[in-house]
């Protein structure tokens, strides 16, 4: 709620007013960003010697002394140089070669392996290249190999000299050596039956991982036999095959997903970081990367699935209650009309109708109070969704009034803060209507039953909704602002409706902050059973960017394109410390799948800590 010591002078500049929107930054100024410095470097003298060495009693080197001092100094929110430097990026038909010969390079020259090895390694670990140099160090080489299907001792594809036939135990024929193909586990089989088999394979789906005919023999079958085998007796099934073997990097893969959007746009995103996000496709399609449906956040993906059955499932019975039935003006239950005129009396036939109804049994009345519950969220879920429908509208609306007005003779000529005023309100008013699926399933017995007391329930119920409903009061008051005429005010009510816009875009993003650390801290956090949920991201969801074609897909080989050592900076994904480095930099999860607990920010701001695990490319643009 907006109080008298937020509003501001009605004679800001927008500029200035929309100043507010990054109170969590801190910045400090010149004399003391002029005298840190002068400290930071007299700390690093101090600790060399007349010869210019450092002393041995240095506690850190000099590469280190630059993360652990930069305190203070950062000039632009970290989360945002990360997110926009290795989170999102989009894959296309055209990239999507390029970036799977971008993973199989790595593992190809870090373990020494054949392109097909390679490919059976990262499909079998789901493409995760960080998660194989882990296992190589736990399991090491022969264990991490065997698991995979991979042969430990490459047989000798030579025959015998002495020998110029072959048996196949499939047939039972003796066909030349030519028309047998032995695999990298030493079995040899004639061709027809590889070619039978392989094709019997790749029709039931099975082309990523296609193992040796030879009982129990888990050996992944070579790709350039099968390839070659099948090209020459079905051309149209080895192409299937190609597809498959470069569509695996999407479907085995559980940090890149299609996008979900319908007629299909033909990208997929990849994500560098928490899967448990929210992300905008370059088509404009707006997913929950985890689940792959809408973006639900603040629900779980686990709540949205079931609140998505249980409309489906409840739909009629809801259609049928609101249309057939009125409530009660005592008890407020449902009553149907079903003959005789419409005056109901009171009296002993209302007593009696009231007796009638709650002298059922339990069960039944137990029924009809969860009716009843989700009924009150579903209603509230469906207006607000209605109500984000409505305003959409808004925006073309909006539209012309901002350009009658940048015409008129007036001395206001910015109306940037009607569009973010806007957008403020589309993501608000978003989180408010998910809030409600979440809080039925929050404080219900769906998923929580044995989770929370009666007295810890409805504590928690009373805290969470009266952030709810602050956010509600000030959500109706900007959408009551915004849809103002301002185009016919004059300077003096545009300025005051300038004043309330940005002051209430301003309230309501910090009550999504407050709602969202509300959740994740004191509602989700001590629960046994872990539920994530995607971060609330001020400036709206991530958009997945073009993914920058690091090889030459026209190549056969896995061959790098030669570029400047600039440009090599910009391709984080080929350095080094990429592949070591911290997994999942930015997750909202542990190892162990339970939510993390979430810093609550600071209102008067604070020191900016800079992340020691990002990236030297990253700090030194900072």
């Amino acid at each position: 709620m907006v109080t008298d010591a937020e509003e501001v002078s009605p004679t800001a500049s927008s500029s200035e007013l929309e100043q507010e929107d990054d109170d969590d930054d801190c910045y400090l100024s010149d004399q003391e960003d002029d005298a840190l410095e002068e400290s930071v470097l007299q700390v690093l003298e101090d600790e060399r010697d007349e010869d210019c060495h450092w002393s041995s009693t240095s506690v850190c080197p000099p590469t280190i002394h630059r993360f652990i001092l930069v305190v203070f100094v950062v000039r632009v929110p970290i989360a945002s140089v990360v997110d926009g430097f290795l989170r999102l990026q989009v894959i296309t038909k055209e990239s999507l070669l390029a970036a799977q010969r971008e993973d199989l390079r790595k593992v190809m020259e870090l373990l020494g392996l054949r392109e097909h090895h390679a490919r059976t390694l990262l499909i079998h670990y789901r493409w995760d290249v960080e998660r194989i140099f882990e296992l190589l160090d736990q399991k090491g080489r022969d264990r991490l190999f065997s698991e995979a299907g991979i042969p430990l001792q490459p047989a000798n594809n030579a025959g015998s000299p002495s020998s110029t036939e072959v048996t196949c135990n499939v047939c039972y024929d003796d066909v030349p050596l030519s028309d047998a193909s032995k695999m990298d586990c030493g079995h040899n089989y004639c061709n027809e039956c590889w070619t039978g088999y392989f094709i019997v394979k790749i029709n039931e789906g099975q082309s990523r991982r296609i193992k040796c005919m030879a009982p129990k023999c888990n050996t992944i079958c070579d790709e350039a036999i099968v390839r070659k085998l099948v090209n020459a007796k079905r051309p149209d099934i080895a192409e299937r095959f190609e597809r498959f073997l470069l569509e695996s990097y999407i479907e085995d893969n559980d940090t890149v997903k299609w996008c979900p959007s319908t007629p299909h746009c033909g990208n997929a995103i990849r994500v560098k970081g928490d899967i448990h996000c929210e992300v905008e496709c370059t088509c404009g399609r707006q997913f929950c990367f985890n689940c792959s449906s809408e973006a639900h956040s603040p629900c779980s993906c686990v709540m949205w699935e079931l609140w998505i059955k249980k409309c489906r499932d409840e739909s009629e019975t809801v259609n049928w209650i609101t249309v057939n039935t009125k409530p009660c003006p005592k008890c407020h239950k449902p009553v149907e009309k079903n003959g005789g005129c419409n005056l109901v009396a009171s009296g002993y036939a209302v007593v009696l109708l009231a007796e009638i109804t709650h002298g059922q049994s339990k069960k039944t009345e137990q029924a009809r109070r969860n009716l009843y519950r989700y009924m009150h969220y579903h209603n509230r879920y469906k207006a607000h969704t209605d109500s984000l429908k409505q305003e959409a509208k808004l925006k073309g609306d909006i539209q012309g009034k901002i350009s009658i007005s940048e015409n008129k003779d007036s001395k206001i000529k910015d109306y940037s803060w009607v569009i973010n005023g806007l957008n403020r309100l589309f993501r608000s008013r978003r989180v408010l209507s998910y809030s409600y699926p979440f809080a039925f399933y929050m404080f219900g017995d769906e998923i929580f039953k044995d989770e929370m007391t009666s007295d810890e329930r409805e504590l928690k119920q009373n805290l969470f909704e009266d952030q709810q409903q602050q956010l509600e009061f000030n959500v109706e008051r900007l959408s009551g602002f915004l849809e103002r005429d301002f185009q016919n005010f004059s300077d003096d009510e545009v300025m005051d409706t300038m004043k309330h816009v940005i002051n209430l875009s301003n309230v309501v993003d910090r009550l999504c902050k407050q709602m969202y650390q509300c959740i994740e801290n004191d509602l989700l956090y001590p629960l046994r059973t872990p539920h994530n949920i995607a971060p609330y991201k001020s400036k709206g969801l991530d958009r997945a960017s073009e993914l920058n074609v690091c090889w030459d897909s026209s190549e056969q080989g896995l061959q790098p394109i030669k570029y400047s050592q600039d440009e090599h900076k910009s391709q984080p994904g080929l350095s080094g410390s990429s592949i070591f480095g911290k997994r999942q930099l930015g997750s909202s999860s542990n190892n162990n799948g339970r939510p993390h607990k979430r810093e609550r920010n600071d209102a008067h701001g604070g020191a900016a800590l800079f992340d020691l695990n990002v990236p030297a490319e990253v700090a030194d643009k900072i």
